[in-house]
């Protein structure tokens, strides 16, 4: 696999392009968007993007794991975890390569 990782810059970088906003605009509106979606997940609520997925925070209860190493029980402390789900849409278009 092995490929490139999208970063904000590039996100920035393509709003320029895209939508002709200057350079620190593009930024600033990606970071806006980016602080709306932290907001909101923190706050407990779920962000559902159409076409693209739905991020939700789940709480793990508290529970008994153990280490592999030694076999000795441990316990693992509840916990807030981000989810992702990807929309249909998105599922197909990974599995196509984006041949469509």
């Amino acid at each position: 696999m092995g490929g490139k990782t999208l970063t904000r810059m590039d996100l920035s970088e393509s709003v320029f392009r895209e939508v002709g906003l200057s350079r620190n605009e593009s930024a600033d509106l990606v970071e806006s968007v980016l602080d709306n979606i932290s907001d909101a997940l923190v706050s407990g609520e779920n962000v559902k993007i159409s076409s693209f997925g739905t991020f939700s925070i789940r709480d793990k209860t508290e529970r008994i794991g153990r280490n592999p190493k030694t076999g000795e029980e441990v316990p693992i402390r509840p916990r807030r975890v981000l989810t992702f789900r990807p929309s249909h849409l998105m599922k197909d278009r990974v599995a196509n390569g984006n041949k469509s």
